[in-house]
């Protein structure tokens, strides 16, 4: 008997069907590929055929949750197939058992919402469009990590759909290995995620937020009082420092505590005492209205800019040296969405270790990215270039990477987003992805067997 080949299933959206160019978009232009076809992914069913039928027809795979992937090729590629999990959303709350599972598919923002609403933290980054499914996967940073940890740490349980189609679930009993390789580990790597269960807390019913603004000139003076205080601050405050470009930027810090706003303005003094600022805001809100303030609006299909980041992890305060490397950096990008960016990092966590996870940076002292932004594609080699050439400036300042923030011009990039955990993901990889289906410029490599 012949065997009928897999059909594709979902919402299915071939190169030339109306809405393929809708289904092309994603939040960084720059990234835009022409792939042969779109599977919007209704159940797990979907994502499983959607393999299948690759695998039968020898189509690169990329899967895709938020469309916020920040580099070429890695949710998309000129003729392959993108298995958009977008559509599987759902959000199950069990305030007893103080759980939630989540589809893959859903936006931080909506998750973050939707819980505060019903007295509970979800954790989130920068942004509300970006999707659960990727964030996860690369670790999760964001302003709530000092007090509940990296949104994979709260992992609980994943359901993933392997190369073979197969559905796999993991969780510290359970394939425990993959596990802790989806702790950091980066998405496009195992297989394609349909399901998270996350642990949740009680929000506070009021949480303290803040915005705090400088005039540009005054970057150094903000960063280099930052940058002693922010590591070792009351661990309930996240901080994130924002440093715009020379031409029409300024210097921002906002963030959340979770404690009283009386607290709030004791523990910020050394920054509002910083030059002159130009607004200070500090408030106390409802907490479901700290996280509206810290998620503002954030679409992927209108955005123009296309940008280039790159990151790492400091181990201690930028000395003058980095901080001349910053300015010339600042100095010649352009565009409101350029700059640098920092986060205060410790407290929940630096208290677990680097090998408990896939997430290897644990013990650093702040977290830096900064990005170039530009709208023509005749632009892009300029913008690419100054911001690879300022992490050959910054190398001996920083260690490692952030998968969640890659950059293509990394070398051997395995241990610089890795760290001593390479070679163990390695060999994860061996075991569930032998034949390395799933790959992108950077992905995991198998680990070769010893025969």
């Amino acid at each position: 008997m012949v065997k009928l080949s897999t059909k594709l299933t979902g919402r299915v959206i071939y190169k030339g069907d109306p809405g393929y160019d809708a289904a092309r978009k994603n939040w960084d232009p720059h990234t835009d590929r022409k792939p042969k076809v779109f599977v919007f992914a209704q159940k797990t069913k979907d994502v499983s055929n959607a393999i299948k039928w690759a695998r039968e027809n020898n189509v690169p795979i990329r899967p895709r949750s938020g469309r916020h992937a920040l580099e070429v090729n890695l949710s998309q590629v000129n003729g392959g197939i993108v298995i958009d999990v977008s559509e599987l959303n759902s959000i199950k709350l069990d305030s007893k058992k103080g759980t939630v599972v989540v589809g893959t598919g859903n936006r931080v923002g909506r998750i973050a919402h939707t819980l505060a609403k019903k007295g509970f933290i979800a954790p989130f980054g920068d942004s509300p469009t970006v999707g659960i499914g990727g964030i996860t996967l690369g670790g999760g940073i964001g302003p709530l990590q000092r007090t509940i940890g990296l949104i994979s740490d709260n992992l609980l349980e994943l359901e993933m759909v392997d190369a073979n189609g197969k559905v796999i679930r993991a969780n510290r009993n359970c394939n425990a290995d993959l596990f802790w390789a989806s702790q950091g580990g980066g998405g496009g790597n195992f297989g394609v995620y349909t399901k998270y269960k996350f642990k949740v807390r009680r929000a506070p019913a009021k949480a303290t937020v803040y915005r705090i603004t400088w005039p540009w000139a005054q970057f150094e003076k903000v960063l280099k009082t930052w940058q002693t205080w922010a590591p070792s601050v009351d661990t309930r405050l996240g901080s994130e420092l924002s440093i715009g470009p020379k031409k029409g930027g300024n210097v921002s810090m906002e963030g959340l505590f979770l404690g009283s706003k009386t607290e709030a303005l004791r523990l910020l003094k050394p920054l509002t005492s910083v030059g002159t600022p130009t607004q200070t805001i500090i408030r106390s809100v409802p907490y479901p209205d700290a996280v509206t303030f810290l998620l503002p609006p954030d679409p992927v299909l209108t955005q123009r800019y296309s940008n280039q980041f790159s990151s790492g992890f400091a181990k201690r305060p930028f000395p003058e040296q980095a901080i001349k490397s910053m300015r010339r950096f600042l100095e010649n990008v352009e565009g409101e969405f350029a700059g640098f960016f920092f986060l205060n990092w410790g407290g929940a966590v630096s208290r677990k270790s680097p090998r408990s996870t896939a997430f290897f940076w644990r013990k650093a002292k702040f977290y830096v990215e900064w990005n170039s932004s530009w709208t023509k594609p005749s632009q892009a080699s300029k913008n690419i270039a100054i911001v690879r050439n300022t992490r050959q400036k910054l190398q001996p300042y920083i260690v490692g990477s952030y998968i969640n923030v890659p950059d293509q011009g990394i070398k051997h990039s395995g241990p610089v987003y890795y760290g001593a955990n390479y070679a163990r993901l390695r060999r994860v990889k061996a075991k569930y992805d032998p034949k390395n289906v799933f790959n992108n410029p950077q992905s995991i490599t198998p680990a070769r067997s010893i025969k």
